[in-house]
């Protein structure tokens, strides 16, 4: 089992060379410069790499970058054994980074939010407190209820003797 750091630098190193192979190396036309690497994690035995990428277009062209990242996952993995140079050279899994589409759908739901504030805002820009400013009691007007209250108390009791 490998520690780690040694798998951190693994997909470091991985993440770089299919970066590059991608930019320089392959000629398939689906894998244009709209492919991105964005990350690279390593199973702890170093038999597995999973490679997280993003396709700046559409539908579409994400299908069409897919289906090339698929054909060239050969040569990829050659060229990272090389640069590697570890007995074992890890099988490659591409997957789509789900990362933009989250990012898009909390910007869309804290601008939502901002609207609703907004709404909020201007309704309660006439407004008015129901009741009094402050509805809490203050301990000066607790004393002097409590003090009239014994005072009070002690009169009825005189009157009872």
């Amino acid at each position: 089992m490998a520690d780690n750091a040694r798998a951190k630098r693994l997909a470091d190193l991985i993440r770089e060379v299919v970066a590059q192979k991608l930019q320089r190396g392959i000629k398939d036309p689906r894998l244009g410069s709209h492919v991105t690497i964005t990350d690279t994690r390593v199973t702890g035995d170093l038999r597995e790499a999973t490679v997280f990428y993003t396709v700046y277009g559409d539908d579409e062209e994400r299908a069409a970058a897919s289906a090339g990242l698929e054909s060239a996952k050969g040569i990829l993995r050659s060229e990272v054994g090389k640069a590697a140079g570890v007995k074992f050279t890890p099988t490659l899994t591409f997957v789509m980074d789900a990362l933009p589409d989250t990012a898009r759908n909390i910007e869309d739901l804290l601008d939502k939010a901002r609207q609703s504030d907004e709404k909020v805002r201007e309704a309660s820009a006439g407004a008015a407190y129901a009741g009094e400013a402050d509805p809490y009691r203050k301990p000066d007007e607790d004393e002097d209820e409590a003090g009239a209250g014994a005072a009070g108390a002690d009169e009825t009791d005189d009157t009872a003797k």
